[in-house]
């Protein structure tokens, strides 16, 4: 069945999903009786006026751990709870007097004023820890709700905020660090997220969606803000002699993962924010709302078809016909990293580095600051891998600009374990891990680098706390999610299963579980070696970059293969 509204066939599910545009207004699961009952962005008033005055113990249950979201704080995970405890005690007994604060920096876009004011947040407030996350924000801890105003105050006198940095609603719009500067781009995205943000980020109407909205603009070639796996993604291409946007939709990850469909529009620059904004009412309105684990995005398009959403976008919200347009050319990229020393189209260099796993030091970032300033333009980009970038670097700036890096650990030409190293926040601040990420991830790259100090492959291996994605564990070579494993006594520790052989671009395809592989975490850089081996010593020689690639080596392998590697590293 299907209701007809402006000319469009709406289809109606089997059973109710909750949708708005439906006719399902009711409140279906605790998440929306919460947001029914008090808009979620007036939470900030209560902060300026109640919270921080009075401190963590007069925040209310329903403030605390849904709307303070809205402004970017998560409370944080106390310290001491082992991981295997995560689903079995109340969220209370987990939750810290603390808060987990996430920066929104829309495009990774920063100037050594706001970087330095986000390092001053992380000496003072923050115990001088900080993380560069995989959507470009940088994410502060040991936050009190006392000191939220003042932080609050300093992020907007430079042009910063945590306006949904969380929460049902638009999150940060992904850009190409190098936009602008990259002479092989397609196009500048950056006035088209400016534009967006600007007018709609904060909008009441919007700040209700069923869940999280993630977005992507992007005219880069390597295609490196993973459009893929987004909600919405307006993908750079040129028709003819012009040059706009391919709008893809429903990509996702986390327990439920989803490569996003292509609607086959060509958008120019102009038509951006308002086609943004219709993607996100049809969101609104149709996405669906009875069940949590099912509201992303990613559902309702794998229902209706990337078709299915045009029609419906177009009629009902955008209100005109978006043109057909070309599919944008396959990226081959691999990493999308961006580490080391490239050209600018101006010809100067952009200068970029891999902090530890994400992990930074709050004085370091004041050190990047500062060195932006020296020996660049001022400019720092953030990146999708939980990388740094800083720009506008005069080719004699170079080397001393490497060295002065260096000096912080903070490497431009880092071994390849380093250079694709990933890690969600894990255990030691977030409520929902259930193994430690950010310390293991840094000793599992040292080992590694000193078991294999000549392997030079590019090699992503993403390590994540619990099977939510936040690391992106699917699409990595190998991909690492956090369990809790029982051992032969009773007892149980870290561990880790396994997905292999996962990427984006032109072989697109999410990693393939190791069936039965289990690793302790102890065992981690032991099972990494023996596969890494293997897979050098089966493709010496090969000239064939498709049968060299990791995802063919792991797809060569049979089950008992697998789990043969894991049988070893126990040993």
């Amino acid at each position: 069945m299907a209701t007809t509204e402006n000319d469009v066939e709406i289809p109606r599910p089997k059973r109710g999903e909750g949708q708005w545009g439906l006719g399902y207004f009711e409140p279906l699961n605790p998440a929306e009786r919460i947001k029914r009952d008090d808009a979620p962005l007036n939470v900030r008033q209560r902060v300026l006026d109640t919270y921080a005055k009075e401190g963590f113990r007069s925040i209310d249950g329903t403030n605390l751990r849904s709307r303070l979201r809205w402004y970017g704080l998560y409370t944080q995970r106390k310290q001491g709870i082992p991981g295997g405890l995560t689903a079995t005690v109340e969220p209370w007994e987990l939750e810290d007097e603390f808060f987990m604060m996430r920066i929104r920096i829309d495009s990774g876009q920063l100037t050594s004023e706001q970087l330095r004011v986000i390092a001053w947040v992380s000496e003072r407030y923050g115990r001088d820890v900080a993380d560069v996350t995989d959507r470009q924000n940088v994410q502060l801890h040991w936050i009190r709700i006392e000191d939220v105003p003042v932080i609050w105050e300093k992020l907007e006198e430079v042009g910063l905020s945590t306006t949904e940095a969380c929460g049902d609603t638009p999150r940060v719009i992904l850009g190409c660090p190098l936009a602008g500067i990259d002479a092989n781009e397609i196009i500048d995205a950056t006035p088209q997220i400016q534009a967006t943000v600007q007018e709609f980020i904060g909008d009441p109407t919007l700040a209700n969606l069923p869940r999280k909205f993630k977005s992507t603009m992007s005219g880069c070639t390597h295609q490196c803000c993973q459009p893929e796996i987004n909600c919405v993604s307006f993908v750079g291409v040129r028709k003819g002699d012009e040059v706009g946007y391919d709008l893809w939709v429903g990509g996702g990850l986390s327990t439920n993962p989803h490569f996003a469909q292509r609607t086959g529009t060509f958008i120019r620059p102009e038509q951006v924010p308002e086609v943004w904004h219709a993607v996100a009412q049809t969101y609104r309105d149709f996405g669906f709302r009875r069940s949590r684990t099912r509201a992303r995005l990613k559902f309702l398009v794998a229902e209706w078809g990337g078709a299915k959403f045009r029609e419906v976008m177009e009629k009902k919200y955008l209100g005109y016909k978006l043109e057909d347009g070309p599919a944008p050319e396959e990226s081959d990229a691999s990493l999308r990293d961006h580490v080391g020393v490239f050209d600018q189209k101006d010809g100067k260099k952009f200068v970029g580095f891999a902090p530890r796993a994400g992990r930074i030091y709050g004085s370091q970032l004041r050190r990047v600051a500062d060195l932006a300033e020296k020996f660049g333009g001022g400019r720092i980009r953030t990146t999708t891998q939980q990388k740094l970038v800083i720009l506008d670097v005069p080719e004699a700036n170079v080397e001393p600009l490497i060295e002065a890096l260096d000096a912080e650990d903070l490497r431009v030409r880092p071994s390849a374990f380093r250079k694709g190293m990933m890690a969600c926040t894990g255990v030691e601040f977030c409520k929902l891990a259930i193994v430690e990420t950010k310390a293991r991830a840094q000793w599992l790259y040292a080992e590694l680098e000193e078991r294999m100090p000549g392997f030079n492959e590019d090699i992503r291996i993403n390590v994540n706390g619990c099977p939510n994605a936040c690391a992106r564990f699917q699409i990595a070579d190998i991909g690492l999610m956090g369990a809790s494993l029982p051992r032969p006594d009773g007892t149980k520790s870290d561990g880790f299963l396994v997905n292999l052989g996962g990427g984006l671009g032109k072989d697109a395809a999410f990693g393939r579980r190791a069936r039965g592989v289990r690793i302790f975490a102890e065992d981690l850089a032991d099972y990494v070696e023996n596969l890494l081996t293997d897979y050098k010593n089966r493709t010496a020689g090969s000239t064939d970059a498709a049968a060299h690639a990791f995802g063919t080596y792991v797809n060569s392998l049979d089950d008992a293969e697998l789990t043969a590697f894991a049988q070893a590293a126990k040993r």
